[in-house]
């Protein structure tokens, strides 16, 4: 039988110490000598974590016990040491610091009095045992998949004093079926952030089967917190409320407009409020975070929308701005709508105004369509000289100038019938070493009018990256290379001079900063075309006559 844990562990971790020190086995003797067995719902997964453990007593117990009730999370900050984020990573178990979770309690707890909190994701139980302390006489319900973060939950709200009003349910929220209350209900959390590519097919079913029945669509390409969501639209009643903490993509990616749906009609969204990178709403990766209130049942004739820029020492955020549900329904992306609308000097204006931004052709298949060895013999009139890596637009500088060192790209017409000779046997031996990897049968190239025929744009006068960890680059193409899905091209809509295009290129690279863009898991930013189009610059008169 394994002694109790020794109390250096604790008392480095919660001296902000040494970590990795704790073990598993560790936090469920803790977990005992707290009380978690005195929480409704204790279940034979978590018992069977319990097997030849002995509770925790002591001075630990109580410096933890001590701990929780100054209001802090010693629970979750331990099994974040004991489980790295690399292993929590597959059950997307990120937590909430404290300040967040806080604020979004308090901000329930300004238009509602809920009978009942329900946590879906309740991890070690911050959201929950705050709740219970901001709602004194509110039932707490904490639902948890995984049998360890179970116990810390339950351990987390005995330790704070709510054992005889809460329950903990080790239960998946997709599938979990709680009893009906006469009251308000208020759904809050941090729900699981884990990639499609890690959710089982059975559930991808579940939410496009689930979403059409409410007569929605979705992507089976959705992240878990989408299904989160919709598990909220099918248990919730109309007037019950909620506020939800999640990585901000949905705003703007297809698979979101299912959750962008579902808060125009049936989940009433309220407010929308984006924690922008530097104010670290997730300790384990740099993201753009977002917080979604809403009352369920409800068709918003509006909703509002802000940022925040910091939360520590205080909460910063801009003024709230109101966007009208015309507005939103029209839109396919919604982060840009939440910042404000920025004024520059006189004589600014946004570069959509005199350039639109395209992102480059996808084509579906890289290395059939770059040129080389399978591609010998093909005329030159079907080879392009193509930036297909945004590092060759970083090295550039300001001027693309040389084009020998771009690859080049295979764009063959949609009518073949002008080839002949040589080049017409060049070209059906290709295609036959392309259809050979089935390439014809993909989802981009069985989507073309001619499934062979990439269509690269025309050349862009300014090529510009759009995806990194810092600003992009704006670099004029004097060479005229094209340029595939790795880089965006300005093609202004009426003639620019040469020198107007230059100043443009080299003032967007100097002015452009990564918080203009949207920042996803690992600090990767991104710029999307339309984001790219609100940038302000000087108008072609002021980049011409600069004073």
């Amino acid at each position: 039988m394994k002694p109790p844990m020794p109390t250096v562990v604790a008392d480095q971790l919660l001296l902000g110490g040494p970590v990795g020190l704790v073990t598993e086995r560790d936090l469920v003797a803790l977990s005992l000598g707290l009380g978690a067995h005195r929480v409704g719902g204790f279940s034979p997964e978590e018992l069977a974590l319990t097997a030849s453990v002995t509770p925790a007593t002591g001075p630990l117990v109580e410096r933890v016990r001590a701990e929780i009730l100054r209001g802090k999370d010693p629970l979750g900050d331990m099994f974040c040491s004991a489980r790295t984020s690399s292993a929590r990573r597959p059950q997307g178990a990120v937590y909430t610091p404290l300040l967040i979770v806080r604020q979004m309690l308090r901000s329930i707890a300004a238009q509602a009095r809920p009978d009942r909190i329900v946590d879906p994701g309740a991890g070690s139980g911050r959201f929950i045992v705050e709740a219970g302390r901001l709602f004194s006489s509110a039932q707490l319900v904490a639902i948890e998949l995984d049998p360890l973060a179970a116990m810390l939950s339950r351990a987390h709200i005995a330790a704070a004093g709510f054992s005889e009003r809460a329950q903990v349910i080790l239960a998946d929220y997709r599938n979990a079926r709680l009893p009906r209350i006469a009251g308000q209900t208020a759904y809050v959390g941090n729900p699981p952030y884990v990639r499609h590519h890690l959710i089982a097919p059975v559930w991808k079913r579940w939410l496009v089967e689930q979403a059409h029945e409410r007569g929605l669509s979705a992507s089976q390409l959705a992240g878990l917190h989408a299904y989160f969501f919709l598990a909220t639209l099918i248990e919730a009643r109309a007037g019950d409320v909620g506020t939800f903490i999640t990585a901000a993509e949905w705003l703007d990616v297809n698979y979101g407009a299912l959750i962008r749906d579902m808060l125009l009609d049936g989940l009433g969204g309220t407010k929308i409020v984006v924690v922008e990178p530097q104010a670290e709403p997730f300790p384990d990766v740099m993201t753009t975070a977002v917080i979604t209130e809403f009352t369920v049942g409800s068709r918003p004739t509006s909703v509002q929308l802000q940022r925040v820029k910091s939360i520590r020492p205080e909460w910063v955020a801009t003024e709230a701005r109101t966007v009208g549900r015309e507005r939103l329904e029209a839109e396919s992306r919604w982060s840009h709508l939440t910042r404000p609308v920025r004024r520059g000097p006189e004589g600014y204006i946004e570069l959509g105004e005199i350039c639109r931004v395209h992102r480059g052709q996808v084509t579906g298949a890289n290395k059939v369509w770059v040129e080389g060895a399978h591609s010998s013999g093909l005329p030159d009139s079907v080879l392009f000289r193509t930036v297909t890596r945004a590092k060759e637009l970083f090295k550039a500088g300001s001027t693309l100038t040389d084009a020998t060192a771009l690859r080049r790209v295979i764009d063959l017409p949609e009518d073949l019938s002008n080839f002949s000779g040589a080049e017409k046997r060049a070209i059906e031996k290709f295609l036959a070493y392309a259809r050979s990897l089935r390439v014809n049968e993909g989802y981009v190239a069985s989507r073309r009018r001619a499934w062979w025929s990439v269509g690269l744009r025309r050349p862009a006068p300014v090529l510009a990256t759009y995806m990194a960890r810092r600003p992009p680059a704006f670099v004029r193409n004097v060479v005229e290379a094209r340029h595939i899905n790795i880089a965006h091209g300005l093609y202004p809509r009426e003639p620019l001079s040469d020198i107007v295009l230059s100043r443009l290129a080299a003032y967007l690279s100097t002015a452009t900063r990564l918080s203009d863009g949207r920042m996803y898991a690992g600090g990767l930013t991104k710029f999307e075309p339309r984001e790219m189009e609100r940038l302000l610059i000087p108008s072609p008169e002021l980049l011409m006559n600069p004073t």
